[in-house]
């Protein structure tokens, strides 16, 4: 099976995420490396520069959306679940015309990719959670910040995306 080149723009994102929690270099220092070893071209690639952009920059709001639905504390998460987890957040809050379904499925890919043997479940339950609090809330009212042109840019969508619904019994 091809793989998309927005899970190739979203695993790349994962790890620069994972890197720039181990390291603490700046996004625009690792971004150039994936750039440069990976074959992300034209939107998929600014779709790429936009999550290790934009994720970073209102990470508190992420980790808020994501803090209240744990079953522990968020410092005890596993760095690339942690990863995972604020990348879904992030598209869950920040870009609405990305279905639910495409957010968990891609979350359950990349967990079942990099994370530990069950992971990709608690990846599936808290971002389930996620969606539920944040799309419920974006009927009500849109986030404050997705006005904001830091936070988001052009709607992404993502057609490459698998069609079998993601639950937390995955």
């Amino acid at each position: 099976m091809a793989q998309s080149s927005m899970h190739l723009a979203r695993r790349c994102a994962v790890q620069a995420l994972y890197q720039w929690r181990m390291t603490g270099q700046a996004p625009a220092q690792i971004g150039p490396n994936f750039i440069n070893n990976e074959q992300l071209t034209d939107k998929h690639l600014a779709y790429f520069r936009l999550l290790i952009e934009a994720i970073p920059r209102q990470i508190e709001t992420i980790d808020r959306l994501i803090a209240s639905h744990l079953d522990r504390a968020a410092e005890r998460v596993d760095i690339i679940e942690q990863a995972i987890l604020r990348l879904g957040a992030y598209e869950l809050y920040y870009q609405p015309s990305i279905p639910v379904k495409v957010v968990l499925n891609e979350a359950i890919k990349l967990a079942k990719l990099f994370c530990a043997e069950h992971g990709y479940k608690y990846v599936n339950g808290v971002l389930d959670k996620v969606a539920q609090q944040t799309r419920n809330e974006a009927a009500d009212a849109a986030p404050e910040s997705a006005t904001d042109s830091d936070a988001t840019s052009a709607p992404v969508t993502d057609a490459d995306a698998d069609s079998a619904p993601a639950s937390a019994s995955d």
